[in-house]
């Protein structure tokens, strides 16, 4: 292993270790007794497990869920300089996605897990400006306050992701393109049943009371 790839190695790792931890499946767990993988459409994510009932455990699950993809840059980035890596933004972003990665493969559920809105929402707040931020909120909004779909409303404010993000990077890279590019795709894939819901019209809608399946 050369040197240069040590800082690298490690960020990733540890990314995808810290991604991979199943908050809304513990959290479900410990204080209901239940696994949320056998509940409403079996993701362990922060709406699912409001879903289910447990409102309070879905806030704290979508706080917990973006504070590890946080984590993971930030401690990516302090590791970046640590060893005086020069391209410290591309260890960032590639500790994101794995952090994303983590999240939706997590290795201790047989790699099923979230769908990774939240975690992208912790590694947003960590690399890109405000304004960014900002933006992809009001699409979200918008598009939910329009629509009442929260799942189309995570779609779009990803698709738009890189082309608000990109032109504002501290550096334009090939690694941060890629990783602009592979976030957005990552969490578009793993919301493929609810845009087959979608063009069926059988999708769940923020504020009802039905469980999605």
């Amino acid at each position: 292993m050369t040197p240069p790839m040590k800082p690298w190695i490690i960020s990733i790792s540890l990314a995808y270790l810290l991604g991979s931890i199943p908050f809304g499946y513990l959290l479900v767990l410990v204080f209901r007794n239940e696994d949320i993988r056998k509940t409403g459409s079996g993701n362990i994510g922060a709406t699912n497990v409001a879903r289910s009932g447990a409102r309070g455990l879905g806030i704290l699950t979508l706080v917990l869920d973006a504070l590890k993809g946080f984590i993971a840059v930030t401690i990516a980035l302090h590791i970046a300089a640590t060893y005086d890596v020069g391209n410290i933004y591309d260890i960032g972003v590639a500790a994101a996605v794995a952090a994303i990665l983590g999240h939706c493969f997590p290795v201790w559920l047989g790699f099923r897990g979230g769908k990774g809105v939240a975690t992208a929402l912790g590694v947003f707040l960590a690399l890109v400006s405000v304004s960014t931020i900002l933006v992809l909120l009001g699409v979200f909004l918008v598009i939910v306050f329009l629509t009442r779909y929260v799942s189309l409303a995570s779609i779009l404010a990803a698709a738009v992701f890189p082309f608000v993000a990109f032109p504002h990077a501290p550096v334009r890279t090939p690694v941060v393109l890629t990783g602009y590019i592979l976030i957005p795709l990552i969490l578009i894939l793993k919301h493929h049943q609810n845009i087959r819901r979608l063009l069926s019209g059988t999708e769940h809608r923020f504020g009802s009371p039905k469980v999605a399946a």
